[in-house]
């Protein structure tokens, strides 16, 4: 019967508080991702797990992603990870490049912001020449386009392989979910998400 007592204690006071205060981590404060695919490389690795500060910009009543209080916005060069435009279940991971109130164009696979060109050392690109298609939205938008207010226009690294804002639009910032900050895993890719 003590064993019994004990074991009901140990519940009651150790294994319930601990996933209450797991579950309010991963509410409010860290949510750990897997990297599916190569749209990030080389910043982000297929399979690289990683840790999102979910409270980077502001803080959201979990599921309906209303912001109560914001004391940030997301800057030029964060990657971020939101709920894709097109299928609000799965999430996405992309880097942030033009925000409100400037002009953004491509030109032959290269960004200009407000006009000026955009020095990016994190990005690459596979197919050398721009698509088949001379207008593509992948390699070329002659006109410029305003980013909208509450919004930022995000692209992946690998710009050659990556489903972004070029395809599907300007991204509203209340489907971000985080920054991204940490590599955890493999231990080797492990450190700080620049």
């Amino acid at each position: 019967m003590i064993r019994k007592e004990k074991y009901k204690e140990f519940i009651f006071e150790v294994i319930i508080p601990a996933l209450i205060l797991a579950l309010l981590i991963r509410t409010f404060v860290v949510q750990a991702f897997k990297i599916p695919s190569e749209s990030m490389v080389p910043t982000l690795q297929i399979g690289d797990h990683l840790f999102v500060c979910k409270f980077s910009y502001g803080l959201k009543i979990p599921f309906i992603d209303k912001t109560i209080l914001k004391w940030n916005s997301p800057k030029r060069g964060d990657v971020i990870v939101f709920r894709y435009p097109e299928d609000p279940k799965r999430d996405f991971i992309k880097r942030t490049i033009g925000l409100y109130g400037e002009t953004f164009q491509v030109i032959n696979k290269e960004i200009y912001i407000n006009g000026t060109h955009l020095i990016e050392p994190y990005k690459i690109h596979n197919d050398f020449y721009p698509s088949a298609t001379q207008f593509s939205p992948r390699d070329n938008w002659e006109r410029s386009k305003i980013i909208l207010p509450n919004r930022v226009f995000v692209m992946g690294d690998n710009r050659d392989s990556s489903l972004d804002s070029r395809f599907w639009g300007q991204l509203d910032i209340n489907m971000i979910k985080g920054k991204a900050l940490f590599i955890y895993w493999p231990p080797w890719r492990m450190g700080i998400i620049k």
